[in-house]
């Protein structure tokens, strides 16, 4: 097979660096598509990005896809001649379609029966012939929000594209892109490199950029500004703290990365070092550094794009562009210090939360009073929790929050250890947003946890009660990490909180008519979904949640316990034979229609011995087995009842239920029912079997 090793690269004025790597990965895999779809195979895809660059390498590619047979169905085969045995106009046109004279057409067989039709060779594609079509789609499926256009041309793209190269081998000539013919031209480092880079062959591509000062590889100049950030902090004898998201956007901006540790004044540290980390992260892509203990240091890691002959003077720059910005988070520091944050609660008033809602200070109302609910349910001071709860909306209003909108509940939290609150108020400030996103910390005390459930409460039964529930990928409440981050807190900080009462607590805080009717049963619904979602995630399976949902539980620490229990069961031997058991009990039972009446056992009723030594089991295990219900010990409880599984697959094997006998029959029926009712004390193991 012949082959030859392809390169495409685009060159550009400089990409958004955010986007750098989504758009990389895209390219990649719409030139893989495009070869996949011709039949092209392929050996090794690499790809690369700078901010001047998306660019993909493909080992061997086949230069000519094989030979395909192409059929092509006509009419049915006894509609192709008439009486007299002359073609149909259907017959014929279909042959004048396909270049053919009617006799050149065959009879095929096809599921629906016979058909007129053609089959023929119909030779592969010629990658010499595609590569261009080939990267003008992979262009057009870049998931680009704004194109933009420039100079005279009508080609769009993220940015001005300034050369192209496509080489399959040594051929570089294939037609043009973007207006420009494709070469084997690109260009290396602004400031690092003079004039154009003629490429000999699409494996030197790397290495000839390297030469250039341009690291081409994205993961690798990721790893090397990785490295010689810990290389500088090393020096410090402090640590660099490494954010993969600011990390993966300072890749975006260099192309020849190096790394500068530069220092600011120390009295910003009197600052709180989230505004001044916030301030170095967000507006100047600077790392910031800690001592051993975790205390900000006045220290910076830079990441410069040239290697500079007077180092200094870079570092200098960058000094001196930080320096307003940390002077600004001052300002607003000591100027925000000067109004308490409970003066600031009756300014939420001209914040609009929500339409329909009503303001922030509207809002906050609603969550006090809930606060206030919630807090004796979880062990909570219902003093420190509500004075939390009404204060944590207030540095909404203040200058730091303002300029630095990932400082809000952090502000709150340093305004209000300055006010002299409780140290645990201050904490739930700022814990009322945790966790941020998946696997983030949990609130710590129990005023913190209650803040966090109840202002995600009041938010998901405000936007379900007034018709705007998540559709589909929308969500711009994040409505679906709000459910999460609730159930997380419940069960990972153990609360046993009903979350239906709870639920409607939050809805009678709303002015009566503002919600619509059942928001409650519908948001209950909607966050048990994501409970379930949550446990695939954990890979248990959707039969085990369903098994605990089915007993219409309310408490979600409760059903974690119960779900736990219920996946370790369904790990035994014994599981899968009493699952089906159940399930055939259930069957049984449920014939009876709802109305019917269910009693005591008769030990003077029970004949066989198979029944009678189902009864005594059902016996020896009942004392211990409420025992472990009763100390929430679902798992033990569960285990216990394995011991079942002989005697009642001797049940089922030797006794007839439906007996003609009415008194045994009822009997029996009623042995069934003490059998099912012990399980689903736990949860409804007969849907176990449905997996099976």
């Amino acid at each position: 097979m012949n082959t030859e090793n392809l390169l495409v690269e685009i060159g550009t004025e400089e990409l958004p660096p955010k986007a750098l790597q989504p758009l990389a990965l895209a390219f990649r895999d719409g030139i893989v598509t495009g070869l996949s779809q011709r039949d092209l195979c392929h050996g090794e895809v690499r790809w690369f990005a700078t901010p001047r660059r998306l660019a993909v390498f493909i080992a061997d590619v086949l230069l000519e896809a094989p030979e395909k047979q192409i059929e092509t169905l006509g009419p049915p085969a006894d509609k192709a001649r008439d009486a007299a045995g002359n073609w149909t106009p259907a017959a014929a046109g279909f042959a004048k379609k396909q270049g053919v004279l009617p006799e050149g057409l065959q009879i095929l067989e096809t599921p629906k029966g016979k058909r007129l039709g053609l089959r023929r060779a119909a030779a592969g594609a010629k990658a010499t012939q595609v590569v261009n079509e080939i990267i003008r789609e992979a262009i057009q499926g870049l998931p680009i929000p704004k194109r933009m256009r420039w100079g005279a041309g009508r080609e769009d793209f993220v940015r001005p594209v300034h050369w192209i190269v496509a080489m399959l081998g040594l051929d570089a000539d294939h037609g043009k892109i973007f207006d420009l013919p494709t070469s084997n031209i690109t260009y290396g480092h602004r400031v690092h490199s003079a004039g154009p880079i003629t490429l000999s062959c699409p494996e030197n591509y790397e290495a000839a950029l390297l030469e250039a000062r341009v690291v081409a590889c994205f993961e690798q100049r990721r790893e090397l500004i990785r490295k010689q950030a810990h290389a500088q902090a090393q020096g410090l004898e402090a640590n660099v703290i490494i954010d993969s998201d600011l990390l993966d956007e300072v890749t975006g901006l260099v192309e020849w990365p190096v790394a500068l540790t530069g220092t600011f004044d120390d009295r910003f540290l009197a600052v709180p070092s989230e505004a001044l980390i916030s301030s170095m992260k967000e507006h100047q892509k600077y790392f910031h550094v800690e001592d051993a203990g975790g205390a900000l240091k006045p220290r910076f890691i830079t990441i410069a794009n040239i290697e500079s002959a007077d180092p200094d003077q870079v570092i200098a720059g960058n000094e001196r562009v930080i320096r307003p910005r940390l002077a600004d988070a001052a300002f607003f520091f000591e100027t925000d210090k000067k109004t308490p944050l409970a003066e600031r609660v009756d300014a939420l008033a001209n914040i609009v939360f929500q339409q329909k809602l009503g303001s922030l200070y509207d809002k906050t109302l609603r969550v006090t009073r809930l606060t206030g609910l919630l807090a004796p349910e979880v062990g909570a001071s219902t003093a420190l929790a509500t004075r939390a709860a009404r204060l944590c909306k207030a540095d909404l209003v203040t200058d730091m929050v303002l300029e630095f909108a990932d400082m809000q509940g952090v502000a709150g939290s340093y305004y209000a250890l300055h006010d002299g609150e409780e140290p645990e108020v201050a904490a739930a400030i700022a814990q009322q947003y945790w966790p941020k996103f998946s696997g983030d910390r949990l609130p710590e005390s129990a005023s913190a946890c209650t803040l966090g459930v109840a202002d995600r409460l009041d938010t998901l039964v405000g936007i379900f009660g007034i018709g705007q529930p998540p559709s589909g990928s929308k969500d711009p409440f994040a409505l679906r990490r709000a459910s999460l981050a609730v159930l997380r807190i419940i069960v990972e900080r153990e609360l046993d909180i009903d979350l239906i009462w709870s639920l409607e607590q939050a809805a009678e805080g709303f002015p009566p008519g503002t919600l619509e009717a059942g928001t409650s049963a519908q948001v209950f619904e909607y966050m048990i979904e994501r409970f379930r979602a949550w446990y695939e995630e954990e890979n248990i399976t959707a039969e085990v949640f369903r098994s605990v949902s089915a007993r219409n539980l309310s408490r979600p620490l409760d059903m974690h316990r119960r779900v736990l229990a219920v996946d370790a069961f369904s790990q035994l031997p014994e599981a899968l034979a009493l699952a089906t058991a159940n399930k055939r009990v259930a069957n049984l039972l449920s014939k009876l229609g709802d109305t019917h009446s269910f009693g005591d056992v008769s030990a003077d009723l029970l004949v066989e011995a198979q029944e009678k030594g189902l009864v005594d089991t059902l016996d020896a295990l009942q004392r211990h087995y409420q025992q472990h219900l009763q100390g929430g010990d679902y798992t033990a409880a569960l285990r216990s009842l394995a011991d079942l599984r002989d005697p009642v697959d001797a049940f089922f094997d030797s006794v007839l239920v439906n007996t003609e006998d009415q008194a045994l029959r009822t009997n029996r029926l009623n042995l069934l029912m003490r059998l099912r009712q012990l399980f689903l004390q736990v949860a409804d193991i007969s849907l176990l079997a449905a997996g099976k």
